[in-house]
């Protein structure tokens, strides 16, 4: 059954740049504190979703060329929104749940702990400072996933959970530690941490494929002025006043 449903995702996403990559809810469940624990039975089908360096060019700009006077939030969510939510079609005798990457509970903390979930799919290494066995910091410091295609030029967008799913003997596959040696390791980490702007650590191995210029500069820029890269700001304020 994971298989069909993985093909049948594919088909789908994998057109407009995103990957899929299957766990068990119980997995994930496993290694998060209780308060970030998924609702669904541990043997429960879930993906996570990633979008590619291809998305921007496959997915965002046809779908910003397309819906343009419908763009009222950050177009990337709303794209990523408009692909997830169409998947139900593909799936009308399944209940399909939706968790995007920016829901947050009440709390205002995230519904799920992204890289988590990319780790245990095995879609992209999570790299902490557990993994550093001489941790040379004092302060707190956030792990990253690493993707072994495309290092840090990759993010995760959704889970999607299929809850009359059950798939008790699917066998879970170990992401690629594409960051082996310690020196790397703490490399990566300082980078990530105190220089992430710079992108660096994105490229901490050998990438196969990589954001454009044109993305890069789009993701560099403060969301609140990405709308005039996408020239959309005229456009809506014409939807809006007239």
């Amino acid at each position: 059954m994971e298989r069909r449903v993985a093909e049948r995702l594919r088909g789908a996403l994998s057109p407009f740049g995103f990957e899929v990559h299957a766990f068990k809810v119980g997995w994930y469940n496993a290694v998060v504190q209780p308060a970030f624990h998924l609702p669904y039975p541990d043997d429960t089908l879930a993906f996570v979703v990633l979008s590619t360096p291809s998305m921007f060019e496959k997915a965002l700009k046809p779908f910003v060329n397309k819906e343009r006077l419908k763009i009222i939030r950050d177009p990337v969510d709303q794209c990523v929104a408009y692909h997830l939510s169409r998947l139900k079609e593909k799936f009308p005798d399944q209940a399909v749940d939706i968790m995007f990457d920016y829901e947050l509970l009440p709390n205002r903390k995230p519904k799920f702990l992204a890289q988590t979930a990319a780790h245990v799919s095995g879609a992209a290494y999570y790299y902490q400072r557990k993994d550093v066995k001489l941790d040379p910091w004092g302060k707190k410091i956030f792990g990253v996933c690493i993707h072994p295609r495309y290092g840090g030029w990759f993010a995760i967008r959704g889970l999607l959970l299929f809850p009359d799913i059950q798939v008790p003997f699917l066998e879970q596959c170990a992401p690629v530690d594409c960051v082996s040696t310690e020196e790397q390791r703490i490399e990566l980490l300082e980078q990530f941490n105190f220089h992430w702007q710079d992108t660096r650590y994105r490229d901490i191995i050998e990438v196969k494929e990589k954001y454009s210029e044109e993305q890069k500069a789009y993701f560099a820029t403060p969301p609140a002025e990405r709308l005039k890269l996408l020239g959309l700001t005229q456009e809506i304020h014409r939807s809006i006043f007239h």
